[in-house]
């Protein structure tokens, strides 16, 4: 068996800024390879939203990244499709992608960018966080707090990126 994958020794969450680009892309193409989204998306999405967007600097390295802004639940982001521009009135605060490299997991990263999200919504006047489950995912999210939200209308957006894959969402 192979030695498991060293572990981050003090990564923190940090904001995203755009020399972080390049190793998100790496993180993403290892975590997401099913879900390839160019660097137009994670670029637009720093433009847009720089306090949703944010790295796990482990010092060394880049350990994982988040995705997320303002948006409306009946209508989530086509994977790989650029916004043009976040809604006048949002309903909710759309994660829209959150990686994290094998030796960051386990260790509470994932549940440490959940509640920066659900300030950021709150800090907003959004009650409410939303997200698209892939693959087999669904579960991980409802131990998470998250409820499918039956959506019709997301049906064509949710099969952009895959048939498996379930719109989201949970209270602040």
């Amino acid at each position: 068996m192979p030695p498991a994958p060293p572990r981050p020794a003090a990564a923190r969450w940090r904001a995203m800024a755009p020399r972080d680009l390049p190793a998100i892309m790496q993180i993403a193409a290892q975590v997401h390879p099913a879900y390839p989204e160019g660097e137009a998306v994670f670029t637009e999405r720093l433009a847009l939203c720089p306090p949703g967007c944010l790295v796990l600097d482990g010092g060394d390295k880049l350990h994982g990244y988040v995705l997320s802004h303002p948006w409306r639940s009946a209508a989530p982001p086509a994977l790989d499709a650029a916004l043009g521009a976040l809604p006048l009135r949002p309903d909710c605060w759309y994660l829209h992608d959150i990686a994290l490299l094998p030796g960051a997991r386990g260790r509470g990263a994932a549940g440490a960018a959940l509640a920066l999200i659900a300030g950021l919504a709150a800090r907003s006047g959004l009650d409410r966080v939303a997200l698209v489950a892939t693959g087999s995912a669904a579960p991980y999210w409802v131990r998470a707090g998250f409820m499918v939200l039956d959506e019709p209308a997301a049906a064509e957006i949710l099969a952009t990126y895959d048939p498996d894959a379930r719109l989201m969402t949970r209270p602040v």
